[in-house]
């Protein structure tokens, strides 16, 4: 029986009480969901058999009846200017994924994936051109950043759901990755592109991440040359949304922000984007926009890139360019998948 099939249990991404119940219903004592609990996301076993006081009977119940995903790294791509890593990940059944690793002062931070492929549309972005495959299930999401912190042989303190994918439209599973990951909350991103029944959701959740809001543009029109999801949900509703966020959790927003030349980067630009972050107190993080093959986008001058920043400091704005990492690994979001694909 195949675990894609939809008949096995996945058991990776079951929470503690889940796990109890599900215990109960093989026939046995809930407490053995504590010792499963902890072979799953603190040992992180790959098999039943691993898992040595159960009995043979259970694990061979288990064996039968449920699954542990499992993800192997199938490349890895080292940068030669900053370490940054690039993982293409297989999972159990043949898809492939993204992972980045980054090094910072703080320590170790990763961006994953919340998807295969992704179905927003963004015009900038290399994930969405062969569109949505599948959701990541919870367990997978987690598989990620296990597998490479195994790799690593160190701890992962930070994660960035900003890999390929719009995790508010997997929003099932990222929740129960965040319910599972013993990662703190203050210490996870999420990055969405706006979908705004979700962001009430998450603020009534109150669970601490950070949001970053995948901005892009200041006003509609801009917006919706650009990326799709404008046409559904206008950036008054966003900044609402943002607003309900901020104030459910006391989280101050990020807006992102690629700038694209002779698109975005006008001072005008700025000025706007200035008018929107500044009631929030929203930090503003600019990114010079990575370069996909399959699109005719390109990066801003430094010069305009320094006085789109200025710009925004003048009006008050706390403003960030983002560190370019991983540029000579592909480090564009799905770009990596791409060439992998195209070489099979």
């Amino acid at each position: 029986m195949s675990q894609y099939s939809g008949r096995m249990v996945d058991i990776k991404s079951k929470n503690l009480e889940e796990l109890k119940e599900y215990l109960v219903s093989l026939g046995e004592k809930p407490y053995r969901a504590g010792q499963i609990f902890d072979w799953l996301h603190e040992k992180h076993a790959v098999s039943f058999d691993m898992m040595t006081n159960l009995s043979r009977d259970l694990r061979e119940k288990l064996s039968t009846d449920a699954y542990i995903s499992q993800i192997r790294i199938v490349r890895e791509l080292i940068s030669k200017e900053d370490d940054t890593r690039k993982f293409l990940l297989e999972l159990g059944d043949g898809n492939v994924i993204e992972s980045v690793l980054m090094r910072y002062e703080y320590g170790l931070s990763i961006c994953i994936s919340s998807q295969i492929g992704c179905r927003m549309g963004c015009r900038f972005c290399a994930s969405t051109i062969d569109g949505l495959v599948r959701n990541l299930t919870a367990g997978e999401m987690l598989d990620e950043v296990y597998c490479i912190q195994e790799h690593m042989g160190e701890r992962i303190s930070h994660v960035v759901i900003m890999g390929s994918g719009e995790p508010l439209d997997n929003f099932d599973n990222f929740m129960r990755f965040v319910e599972l990951t013993d990662i703190g909350h203050r210490n996870i991103t999420i990055s969405t592109c706006g979908i705004v029944p979700r962001i009430y959701e998450l603020a009534d959740a109150r669970n601490q991440v950070t949001l970053a809001l995948s901005l892009h543009a200041p006003d509609d029109e801009l917006r919706r040359t650009i990326m799709p999801v404008a046409f559904k949900y206008s950036i008054e509703e966003l900044m609402k949304a943002c607003w309900y966020y901020y104030e459910k959790t006391g989280r101050r927003l990020t807006f992102e922000y690629s700038l694209i030349a002779g698109i975005n980067d006008s001072e005008e630009c700025a000025a706007k984007l200035a008018k929107l972050a500044q009631p929030l107190s929203a930090h503003v993080n600019l990114i010079p926009v990575n370069p996909v093959e399959e699109r005719e986008y390109r990066q801003p001058y430094m010069k305009t890139i320094s006085a789109f920043k200025t710009k925004l400091e003048r009006c008050g704005i706390n403003v960030t360019i983002r560190r370019e990492m991983g540029r000579d690994i592909s480090g564009a979001c799905g770009q990596l998948r791409r060439h992998y694909k195209d070489e099979e």
